[in-house]
């Protein structure tokens, strides 16, 4: 039991191989940090795991994100109340979004990009770093602008059973597309399907994914959301439709590899099949919240959205919590209750 004059914080101890978190992530209690004028201390609450924070583990230095240094704390999104503050336009019980670390406190910027005061409206905070999150943010703008949805097409999402995957479907079925996803489970498949109104699911472990994405989408794909890259994008390129979309939202088969990841060797499609691909990344429309959020919020309110979430409880369960992203081991958006 940690006191209140106290803080434990998951530090960088160094360079994770593959997924092995465990020896490269440290848990050190230190003191409390005490905000400076201009900022927030921030008792942690819901710590949102999020596969790109595995960038902030490299040294890349051509990355969106500059490289975590060794033993700095673990950055990533946190719900929280503000226990002290030095800025003028918060007060002490505030909740607040913002980033921080996982730690039992943060100090927050309110200058930063994604600090933000919420409603406190959703019983469930990690709504917050869900639907009404950076994830739904990124799930309904890939499809409804860098995608450029329109109704009667073929959308194909990767990782659908995760957090933004599976928005991105629904939002797709929403803008009146057939939407199909790719998850790596008969159970998720089905989840897919009985769940969230998915027209077909694929379980690209079993058999040649090329084939089976063909069989399910003969007339190709329109817009393929890509949270993958790697042999994933490959099939997709490979049954794109002429003049279709690529919406490059994350590169998870990129995040833990050791070394350059070669392809996509189906690149060459790119121009036979005369395609548009477009990367997109959620800090450059984080402003947007108060447009996006009363959608989402409809959305979800009619049961036309739902996002399951996995709590784990304990700051000390993290990384177990945090591996689940990159094992297949999660269905929806994955949090930490601190």
């Amino acid at each position: 039991m940690t006191s209140e004059k106290s803080n434990r914080v998951w530090r960088l101890a160094a360079r994770p191989t593959g997924n092995e978190f465990d020896t490269a992530l440290r848990l050190e209690e230190e003191a409390t940090p005490v905000p400076q004028v201009g900022e927030l201390l921030v008792k942690n609450r819901i710590l949102s795991m999020d596969s790109g924070t595995r960038m902030y583990m490299t040294d890349r230095k051509d990355s969106y994100q500059p490289g975590t240094p060794l033993g700095a704390p673990i950055l990533g999104t946190v719900i929280g109340e503000v226990a002290q503050s030095r800025h003028p336009a918060y007060a002490e019980g505030d909740l607040v979004r913002c980033y921080g670390n996982w730690a039992d406190w943060s100090i927050a910027t309110p200058e930063t990009l994604y600090t933000a005061k919420l409603d406190g409206k959703e019983p469930n905070l990690a709504e917050y770093v869900g639907i009404l999150g950076a994830n739904g943010w990124t799930a309904y703008l890939g499809v409804v602008e860098y995608g450029a949805a329109r109704a009667g097409e073929t959308f194909l999402v990767s990782a659908a059973a995760g957090c933004t995957g599976s928005m991105a479907g629904q939002i797709a079925k929403i803008a009146g597309c057939r939407a199909v996803g790719l998850a790596g489970t008969d159970d998720k498949c089905t989840f897919l399907k009985n769940d969230l109104d998915f027209d077909d699911a694929i379980n690209y472990r079993k058999g040649a994914l090329v084939d089976s994405i063909a069989a399910s989408c003969p007339d190709g794909i329109n817009l393929y959301f890509d949270n993958v890259g790697g042999d994933v994008l490959d099939a997709a390129l490979s049954n794109m439709a002429d003049f279709g979309r690529v919406a490059v939202c994350g590169l998870l088969a990129n995040y833990s590899a050791e070394g350059p990841v070669p392809g996509p060797y189906k690149f060459d499609l790119v121009l036979m099949k005369r395609l548009t691909v477009q990367g997109f990344f959620s800090p450059d429309f984080y402003h947007r919240e108060p447009e996006i959020n009363p959608v989402l919020r409809q959305w979800r309110d009619d049961g036309r959205l739902k996002l399951p979430i996995e709590e784990t409880v304990g700051l000390e369960n993290t990384i177990a919590a945090y591996t689940k992203l990159f094992i297949g081991a999660n269905i929806g958006k994955v949090v930490v209750r601190v």
